[in-house]
């Protein structure tokens, strides 16, 4: 097991990577106010993982209260929230009550959001069960739900106790879901770490067939460069908006493709190829490199090239964006690979004409 911090002062909380570690309670019991927990989980994922997680902690005295949520990207809304509002109200849950969440990205922002808003505020765990959500969601206090006019538009940074990444749950992992964490994994080389990106380039097989060692190694230093940027910047006011290249395009792609079509994943590499591709129009990103990422982005098994949207219908979602400020869509472009930057200070025919060229 490795065990990373996210240094936040007195909120500081581990990150602990492992094989096996759902059994283990007595890495969670530490963090608990009282021995009462509620399992926030969802259709697939609690068949699966939640009594291999559960029971240990019963035989430990600690009540466990499940709760399962219809699994898919187009639940992640306010009706499905009220799911989990309703169970602890029902069952008289307190403010010493730890909220669990047992699943993918989608649990995890739904949980810690009624764990934010829950009585004002009641600790939470995270336990990502999917890729994604171990090398990003999980990690960094995010937390929220979609909007039918934009994703992740409701929301509340607060910070988890516990990030709990057991590697054994990828085994059940579809494969066009372990693609789709591997895109944040390659975001994280292409934002601030070109070694890891070389590392990718060279490993991006073993990672496609579940190698153990490579696994761990990906996730460890996906979260290392994911916990440096939460702690130096907790609330998004700098450096943490680097985390959302591609992200921009990306949303509007989920949004306006409907919420669950496309994979985040999916639509992060298809959006960071936008971003890409608009960064050599800016003259900041050579066409070598270029290649090396539209190869990269292949080999995970990941879209390189956006849906066509329209223009129009691009820069309207775009525009919804959380980063827009004063009236600006702002972006996270590429000065190389390992070097990003956010900025609304371009020329706007240059986005316009990356996003023409959408076949």
């Amino acid at each position: 097991m490795q065990t990373l911090t996210v240094e936040l002062g007195d909120r500081a909380y581990p990150i602990h990577i492992g094989q096996n570690l759902l059994a283990r309670a007595d890495l969670i019991l530490p963090h608990l106010k009282r021995k009462q927990v509620a399992i926030v989980s969802n259709t697939t994922v609690a068949p699966l993982y939640l009594e291999k997680l559960a029971e240990p902690l019963r035989e430990a005295g600690v009540e466990v209260i499940p709760i399962e949520l219809p699994d898919g990207e187009q639940y992640k809304n306010a009706e499905t929230l009220n799911i989990i509002y309703d169970a602890l109200l029902t069952q008289r849950c307190e403010r010493s009550t730890t909220l669990i969440a047992l699943g993918g990205g989608v649990v995890g922002d739904m949980c810690g959001f009624a764990a934010a808003t829950f009585l004002r505020g009641v600790p939470f765990i995270q336990i990502p069960t999917t890729l994604l959500a171990q090398v990003d969601s999980s990690v960094g206090g995010k937390t929220g739900i979609n909007h039918p006019l934009g994703k992740n538009m409701i929301g509340a940074f607060y910070q988890p106790q516990l990030v709990l990444a057991d590697t054994e749950t990828l085994n059940t992992l579809p494969e066009r879901e372990l693609s789709a964490g591997i895109a944040e994994v390659i975001k994280y080389g292409l934002i601030r770490d070109h070694a890891f990106f070389d590392w990718l380039e060279t490993n991006m097989t073993k990672l496609m067939v579940c190698d153990p060692d490579a696994l761990a190694y990906a996730i460890q230093r996906s979260c290392e460069n994911k916990a440096e940027v939460v702690a130096a910047d907790e609330k998004e006011s700098g450096e943490r908006a680097l985390l959302n290249l591609g992200h921009t395009f990306g949303h509007a792609i989920e949004n306006g493709m409907g919420y669950g079509a496309w994979l985040h994943g999916e639509a992060v590499a298809a959006g960071t190829m936008l971003a890409a591709r608009m960064s050599q129009r800016m003259g900041w990103l050579k066409a070598a490199e270029v290649a090396r990422i539209t190869r990269i982005f292949k080999a995970a098994g990941l879209p390189v090239d956006a849906p066509a949207l329209g223009v129009e219908k691009y820069l309207d979602l775009m525009s919804l964006d959380k980063k827009v400020a004063d009236g600006k869509i702002r972006l996270v472009l590429l000065h190389g690979i390992g070097k990003a930057i956010i900025t609304g200070e371009y020329p706007p025919e240059k986005l316009t004409e990356t996003l023409a060229a959408i076949a």
